[in-house]
């Protein structure tokens, strides 16, 4: 739960960029170690005066020359202040309000209010303060010059009692040093279930720090037995992990995939904590937070996670709650983007005529419901709610739900999108015209979000990941399908760059219209894989894994939304990737590394081999599975989790007449 990083300015978005530290996390609070007991309240620092390891952070504060070093355990945060010999050695802790704070015995306490929620903290030092002051804010604590300061803080979203019995349980007797081994040992345990050998120190060093990131969210905010949700504002007990903090339209594609890979029972405890959020705020979250449920994005896709989960053989939760929570959010919750509102006349259209409506281009909005800025996205909406429902099909079926032959049927109406005339994905109007003047690139406005979500019918032509054959014969068979990606690669912006990427500007890591920066492109360069030139999906994963992720602060060419960008790597770097989650099956790429080994639990290995494997030989010759040739693009679920070897001879060049 404790989760800490130096506190920059919040004007400034990029933040790498920010020359100021404001101070350092006391829950929701903050302190700042000072020389001055008036004057500024941050300091300046240098990146290259800084350290930073997923177990430790370790930054100069060069306005006072004050050494600042921070770690963590479950629920608190561990700090150490080496403050400068014959300077005076103070401490500012400031509250927000509405909030307040106190000092006690040797004991710092206090709270701030977010969301209608307390988030308190307890903070104790290694030294005897020589002075408290108030201020405006909080307080100011004096030291003893040139001291090297401890300061030990719980963080709480229970109250400030459990906030000190949090730091009681963990950093009783506990120095500062040893904090850092077991917090390393904690992570040294999770990045060692996959272990990659060869490639090159940067490859490895891009490999280890996306898996790092994956492992980031969600978040346990239980607190030994107790935990109080915002999802209903009330104190819970319950001995299971609660946890929050996630974007489903994000994460289904790879990050809840990996982790279900890697930590299944961890993944059983999240699925657990959405179906109690379901049972305590009415529906089934997407966009689950501290806060609680936020109205972000489109679409109901925990039910891509959840099904993707049991349909590979996960257990440990109330399937039928569950069940139940996605039913409730397909037929009762509005699929109007960034809203919880009932369904109304935009929804009803769908059940109707299979499709969500669109308005002609410039025309005012007149659903209530409708968000100003992100629209209809009507055309999006349309594609992502078919693979929903056909993931409520698939669980339908293993359940024995006699819903689920309505929701396969409704899974196919992403063809009533698609216009046969021009090959793309398009917007229909209530009546089932569609919209004049629809350009494929440029209509829709702002992100195209009068029809698409943050990108073009570029993208969004190849969103039936559920339906890839399908798709494929809509647009004329594989031929067509292998054509159109080797065009979606070079196509012009079909307008001045600075004017498409003012319109479209989460649309990064351009390549002709692919868009390596957004989820919606992620699973298209594995499309390759179902035409008749798997190989070109080998040589495009490769460009892309080399062109856009980095080890520097650039590494990532768009939002990394909780991991998911980055689970996108750790997949395609081993050599495969969850193209419809919800299907247990991967599609092969191609792995960067000469060995990966998964360690699975129960003491499994599942081992991929790269035999003369180079920055050249990327593509595939031949393959065999457990000793034996295999000769598909396509790796089942159960193959990776019973253990075994898949092994891949590599070559410089392609084999065009190998894999189906």
């Amino acid at each position: 739960m404790a989760q800490i990083r130096p506190i920059l300015d919040d004007d400034i978005r990029d933040i790498y960029f920010a020359p100021r530290i404001y101070g350092f996390p006391l829950n929701m609070s903050r302190m700042m170690p000072g020389t001055r007991k008036e004057g500024t309240l941050s300091s300046s620092f240098d990146h290259d005066l800084e350290s930073v390891r997923c177990y430790k952070g370790d930054v100069l504060l060069e306005d006072c020359d004050i050494r600042a070093e921070y770690t963590v355990t479950e629920h608190c945060a561990l700090y150490r202040f080496t403050y400068p010999d014959r300077e005076c050695a103070f401490l500012r802790v400031s509250v927000k309000e509405p909030g307040h704070v106190s000092f006690s015995d040797g004991l710092v306490h206090g709270f701030e209010e977010h969301f209608g929620i307390r988030f308190s903290f307890a903070a104790v030092f290694s030294e005897e303060p020589a002075g408290v002051e108030d201020t405006p804010d909080g307080i100011l604590i004096a030291f003893r010059p040139g001291i090297c300061l401890t300061v030990k803080t719980g963080f709480s979203l229970i109250d400030e009692d459990q906030a000190m019995q949090n730091l009681k349980n963990e950093t009783d007797g506990l120095p500062f040093d040893t904090a850092c081994e077991k917090a390393q040992a904690v992570w040294d345990e999770a990045l060692s279930r996959i272990e990659a050998a060869g490639g090159s120190e940067k490859q490895r060093r891009i490999f280890y720090t996306a898996l790092y990131r994956v492992c980031q969210r969600m978040i346990n905010i239980s607190e030994y037995g107790r935990y109080f949700s915002p999802f209903d504002h009330k104190l819970h007990s319950d001995a299971r992990p609660f946890y929050t903090n996630d974007g489903i339209w994000d994460t289904y594609r790879g990050a809840h995939p990996l982790q279900l890979l890697l930590e299944p029972a961890r993944q059983s405890d999240i699925i657990d904590s959405y179906i109690r959020m379901y049972r305590q705020c009415g529906h089934m979250p997407t966009f689950p937070a501290l806060e609680g449920s936020r109205p972000v994005m489109i679409g109901k896709h925990t039910t891509a996670m959840i099904t993707d989960a049991y349909i590979k053989g996960l257990r440990g939760f109330d399937i039928e709650e569950a069940w139940k929570g996605m039913v409730h959010n397909e037929e009762k919750m509005t699929k109007l983007p960034w809203t919880l509102a009932p369904v109304n006349e935009y929804d009803k259209c769908y059940f109707e005529k299979g499709f969500f409506p669109a308005l002609p281009e410039g025309c005012p909005e007149s659903l209530p419901d409708a968000h100003p800025f992100e629209r209809r996205q009507c055309v999006t909406v349309t594609l992502e709610t078919c693979y929903d429902e056909w993931c409520l099909s698939r669980l339908g079926a293993a359940l024995g739900k006699k819903e689920a032959a309505k929701y396969a049927a409704r899974a196919c109406n992403y063809a009533k999108v698609f216009n046969q005339e021009t090959g793309f994905m398009s917007p229909r109007l209530a009546d089932g015209s569609w919209v004049p003047g629809f350009d494929p690139k440029l209509s829709g406005g702002q992100g195209g979000r009068a029809y698409f979500a943050e990108c073009n019918s570029w993208i969004y032509t190849l969103h039936v990941q559920h339906d890839i054959p399908g798709l494929t014969e809509l647009m004329g068979g594989r031929d067509k399908l292998e054509a159109y990606l080797d065009r979606l690669f070079t196509e012009p912006c079909g307008t001045s760059k600075f004017a498409f990427l003012g319109q479209f500007p989460d649309a990064t890591g351009l390549m002709g219209q692919f868009c390596m920066g957004n989820e919606p492109a992620f699973h298209i360069p594995y499309l390759y894989n179902y035409t008749a030139s798997p190989w070109k999906a080998q040589r495009k994963l490769r460009e892309l894994m080399r062109l856009w992720f980095d080890d520097t602060p650039f590494g990532i060419c768009g939002d990394e939304d909780g991991g998911a960008m980055s689970a996108w790597y750790v997949f395609s770097a081993m050599g495969f990737y969850p193209t419809c989650p919800g299907r247990p099956e991967y599609d092969i790429g191609s792995p960067i590394f000469d060995k990966i080994t998964l360690h699975l639990p129960e003491s499994k290995t599942f081992v991929i081999e790269a035999d003369g494997n180079s920055p050249r030989a990327k593509y595939i010759a031949q393959a065999r599975l457990n000793g034996k040739e295999y000769g598909s693009t396509r790796l089942a679920h159960s193959d990776i989790v019973s253990g075994g070897t898949l092994w891949l001879r590599m070559s410089e060049r392609p084999n065009k007449y190998g894999c189906t």
